[in-house]
């Protein structure tokens, strides 16, 4: 059993269209394949047609009945989606596992636990993986022997692949852990200059460590998305299709030639390899799209990745005020709710900048502890460059901001 998690801390880099048309075109070429979802969202239902409210149990009460006298089984849970591919699906519930473990022993290897023990007839485990760095998150990546990392072929996309590369470091210093990572380039425009480059620089940077294999833009894959199918289903003859297959071929045959046989020590050369990488393809790209300032870029020379990331946004604190900074490119209107506005978000709009995708507000803040959202487009959101959260009532997380 081979087991896979698809990983991105970005958001709409193509990470659940990703692992659930691969995990369909694995299965058509006869491999008994299983997609785990562990993002509490729950998009891969959504995107194959599982109806919400049938899914009287999910990957959540699988996984928390190791700590629990109710024992649920992998195999009462699962939906079959097609021949030879099935379904482990998520709910909200998953956002509580973590609150709800905290404290309790090998809390990171549940998922290990059960794919190990019930998983044995699947030739593939696929792992969607929730876009924050979390106990979900770990324990997919506990799990797997294989990571890939869908890239988007955009400037904005480069910032959340330096990102994973920071948590894949921490899972190897924490775990021990012997994995084999490889970068998928996905929603790739051979008509936009920028993306052609982008492409090229990140097969330069990343060379092996890259799939060959491409997923081009398709509006196919989009539509198939819409209507709860897989590519496979809804457009064979498809160019989206055709990737997908391509993609899963080249992971089948690939089976002897990249057996996960690395040690802890190989492991760490090649994330340093692959973090150098990131690094240098975020300061290609911000020379393609024209950085901010000298003094920027001064900064951005001696930066760490994270620093770097940190260098544009986030929230930051000066001479009284308090800065809100966000990067969301294809956004039309940015909100911020907290306790500090009654958590309304009519009351404080971002100011955006169409160019860059970059949004941004200053307020004045006393001292003291506050607690924020975003709302993008109507979506109430956490501040994805701000770690610091907690729960919320709704089964989400609420950004934390102190004021000092």
């Amino acid at each position: 059993m081979r087991c896979i998690a698809i990983i991105n801390q970005k958001g709409g880099c193509g990470k659940t269209t990703v692992v659930t048309n691969l995990s369909a075109c694995l299965a058509t070429q006869g491999k008994r394949t299983l997609l785990v979802d562990m993002d509490p969202q729950s998009h891969c239902a959504v995107g194959l047609a599982v109806p919400e409210e049938q899914i009287e149990r999910n990957i959540y009460d699988v996984l928390i009945s190791a700590y629990s006298e109710t024992k649920t089984e992998l195999k009462n849970i699962v939906w079959q989606i097609a021949q030879n591919f099935d379904l482990a699906p998520s709910g909200i519930e998953l956002a509580a596992l973590e609150p709800q473990l905290s404290g309790q022993d090998r809390r990171e290897e549940c998922l290990k636990y059960v794919l190990e023990q019930e998983a044995g007839g699947y030739d593939y485990v696929l792992i969607d993986c929730p876009p924050s760095v979390g106990l979900l998150t770990f324990n997919a990546l506990r799990a797997a022997d294989e990571v890939i990392i869908p890239v988007e072929t955009g400037y904005f996309a480069l910032h959340g692949l330096s990102r994973q590369m920071e948590t894949l470091e921490v899972l190897k210093k924490q775990c021990q852990q012997e994995i084999d990572i490889r970068v998928l380039a996905t929603m790739y425009d051979v008509r936009t200059k920028l993306a052609r480059e982008v492409l090229s620089e990140m097969k330069k940077q990343f060379g092996q460590f890259m799939f060959k294999t491409i997923i081009n833009f398709n509006t196919k894959l989009k539509e198939a998305s819409s209507f709860g199918q897989a590519i496979s289903e809804y457009d064979p003859g498809s160019k989206g299709m055709r990737d997908f297959m391509a993609l899963s071929r080249t992971i089948i045959e690939a089976e002897q030639e990249h057996q996960v046989t690395m040690g802890v020590e190989s492991v760490e050369m090649q994330l340093e390899q692959m973090s150098r990488s990131a690094d240098e393809l975020v300061c290609e790209a911000s020379a393609m799209v024209g950085e901010k300032t000298a003094f920027q870029q001064e900064k951005m020379s001696k930066a760490t990745v994270q620093e770097k990331i940190d260098i544009f946004y986030g929230v930051r604190q000066r001479q009284g005020m308090v800065e809100f900074v966000a990067l969301y490119p294809k956004a039309k209107q940015v909100q911020i709710a907290g306790d500090f506005n009654g958590w309304d978000p009519q009351k404080t709009p971002l100011s955006g900048d169409s160019e860059m995708g970059e949004w941004k507000v200053s307020m004045p803040l006393g001292l003291g502890r506050y607690k924020y959202r975003y709302v993008v487009d109507g979506r109430w959101q956490q501040d994805p460059y701000n770690e610091v959260t907690e729960d919320n009532p709704f089964g989400e997380r609420n950004s934390v901001l102190e004021v000092k």
